[in-house]
């Protein structure tokens, strides 16, 4: 097992900008860039590069081109031996000229997956082997505050090898302590990815001092069912199990956030609203554990932003999570985003399937 805070980062770089990635990139770790476009960009690049060779160019791994020309897209591509690969281009801009922004990618054993500004954008599949990987540049109109390589809660499994396409079925259990227990305002967002054969996984907001269960969310991805329910006084209480879609894959990364409303849990995945969960504990406060069980895949299992978590357990390991002010202090302003969801003003109603905009400030307390 390896828990590692942000073991890397650079604040306020100078574009263009080169950093050595220190040990190379691991799958399980993602790398954070945040910062903003000024209003006159036409385009600007972030490379992952094998080396910072000029003469002759190093090769760029991922090579990842937002260009704001009409049309508007983002170029995907990879640089071997000096030459461009073949183009992959989405006609998307998750961008905007004159706003902020912040960049989330993922590295998996078989491709990088990004998210721009919570909502996942694109994937592209290795070219080049991982372990070659060891500097990222950034260049063209771009202003950056912060690059932060992370390695948070990431599970390895001592069985799964690092080359491994399709891990086995395994159960990667993770329980955390929230510190005051929950309160309004308050919001948990749990990143990972299920394996190739994943039936279902859970996640349970429980008490401590009992077996009870405030929240169970436990989608079902065999049978295409996402059921919420609470144990109660040894009990499990009425199911609830109306959605739109569902939004799970077997094998598909995913991200889960869950936001806690004075009358109900507000849920959404994959940038999306989900649903809502009527409290049926009404005391909040005595909610003080999150615990993730099911069928995720056997190389790691991550889980990111549980704001308040000041600690976990996984498979009996205890590690301690970056705390914002960490976070503050080591440079990286926004690592946990306590200030945003997915969700916008608490009062307005969220039609399913509507994307999810940033929110307002925390809950104060």
């Amino acid at each position: 097992m390896s828990v590692t805070n942000p073991r890397q980062t650079f604040s306020n770089p100078t574009i263009p900008f080169a950093g050595t990635i220190l040990g190379g990139l691991l799958p399980g770790e993602m790398v954070l860039i945040q910062g903003s476009v000024p209003s006159d960009a036409d385009r600007f690049q972030i490379d992952f590069t094998c080396g910072s060779s000029v003469k002759p160019r190093a090769d760029v791994a991922f090579h990842f081109n937002p260009r704001f020309q009409k049309p508007p897209c983002i170029v995907c591509n990879t640089l071997q031996k000096e030459r461009w690969g073949r183009e992959e281009i989405l006609h998307q801009m998750p961008f905007t000229t004159g706003a902020e922004f912040e960049i989330i990618v993922l590295v998996l054993t078989d491709q990088f997956k990004v998210a721009v500004d919570g909502a996942h954008t694109l994937e592209y599949k290795h070219r080049v082997a991982l372990q070659r990987v060891d500097t990222i540049t950034i260049s063209g109109k771009i202003s950056v505050s912060a690059v932060g390589v992370l390695s948070l809660l990431v599970y390895r499994s001592p069985a799964a090898s690092p080359t491994e396409q399709e891990p086995e079925k395994n159960s990667v259990p993770f329980t955390g302590e929230l510190l005051g227990g929950l309160r309004v305002g308050r919001s948990i967002t749990i990143r990972g990815q299920t394996n190739q054969n994943a039936d279902r996984f859970c996640v349970n907001l429980r008490m401590s001092d009992s077996s009870d269960i405030a929240l169970h969310l436990n989608p079902r991805l065999k049978k295409g069912v996402f059921v919420r329910n609470s144990f109660l006084s040894q009990r499990w209480g009425p199911e609830e199990t109306s959605s739109s879609a569902f939004p799970f894959t077997a094998g598909q990364y995913f991200e889960v956030v869950i936001l806690c409303d004075p009358q109900q849990f507000r849920v959404a995945v994959n940038g999306f609203h989900q649903l809502d969960y009527k409290h049926r504990v009404q005391e909040l406060k005595r909610v003080t554990q999150l615990e993730v069980l099911g069928d995720f895949n056997a190389t790691y299992l991550v889980l990111v932003k549980v704001i308040g978590l000041t600690a976990a357990t996984c498979r009996g390991h205890r590690v301690q999570l970056l705390s914002p002010q960490t976070a503050a202090a080591q440079g990286i302003k926004r690592v946990s985003r306590e200030h945003e969801s997915r969700y916008p003003n608490p009062n307005g109603s969220i039609p399913p399937g509507r994307p999810l905009e940033p929110m307002y400030p925390p809950a104060k307390g």
